[in-house]
């Protein structure tokens, strides 16, 4: 993890030099959520490019394994018992998301892992014949905006509600907790979120939080930095 105070007084003073500008603490609240999420999402978008180049036989200078570590800090799982008081519907099983669900791993139906189709794929499998249509044992599901639909092939069976699932959560947005002493906003510990990216990006975040302040502030000296990431 990041410290959240380490990182702002980082920003701070590079934005207060020469008298560039002051980020309060609401803003670079907003602005830190933003750059942990960009930093976040870009470990997905590298590991897509890592896993096609060839391997390297050192742990530590494999950025495929270097950036699946960074991502397993998120992976989170949610077994049967969670889903038990759910509602099952006709065929479908109905099941409300976690709000933090960023990237579904897997998903089980029991024992069976469910295929996951797109939209038009779920609406056609349905209509399948015998042979070919999902079944507890090849279930299929389909992930809509803000809970998933999945189908087993069966009639309503009350006792099928052993779903469960393995996903990446989105991280918890970083906050920089404070009270207000004399007009001044001091740090309180009590009430702050660390980020919760790996030590490593720390410079990643106080570049990236300045680039983004950069531009709220119409600063273009405080914008550029932020390119150097």
């Amino acid at each position: 993890m990041v410290n959240v105070d380490t990182v702002y007084q980082k920003v701070l003073t590079i934005a207060n030099k020469e008298q560039r500008g002051y980020i309060t603490p609401l803003e670079f609240n907003l602005l830190a959520n933003q750059a942990q999420l960009e930093i976040f999402e870009e470990y997905f978008a590298g590991l897509n490019q890592t896993i096609q180049m060839p391997g390297i036989d050192s742990p530590y200078a494999d950025l495929t394994s270097i950036l699946e570590d960074k991502i397993s800090v998120f992976q989170q799982s949610l077994g049967v018992a969670q889903f038990a008081a759910l509602p099952v519907s006709g065929t479908n099983f109905r099941i409300t998301l976690p709000d933090d669900v960023y990237r579904i791993v897997s998903l089980y139906l029991g024992d069976s892992e469910a295929e996951k189709l797109n939209n038009i794929h779920f609406q056609h499998v349905k209509k399948q014949g015998p042979l070919t249509k999902p079944t507890l044992t090849r279930p299929v599901y389909n992930l809509q905006r803000f809970f998933l639909r999945i189908h087993n092939g069966n009639p309503v069976d009350p006792s099928v509600t052993d779903v469960s699932m393995h996903y990446i959560r989105r991280p918890v947005k970083p906050e920089w907790g404070y009270v207000v002493v004399n007009e001044q906003a001091l740090y309180n510990a009590s009430t702050a979120q660390d980020f919760e990216l790996h030590a490593s990006e720390e410079t990643t975040l106080v570049l990236k939080i300045l680039g983004l302040a950069g531009v709220v502030m119409q600063k273009q000296d405080i914008a550029a930095i932020g390119q150097q990431v």
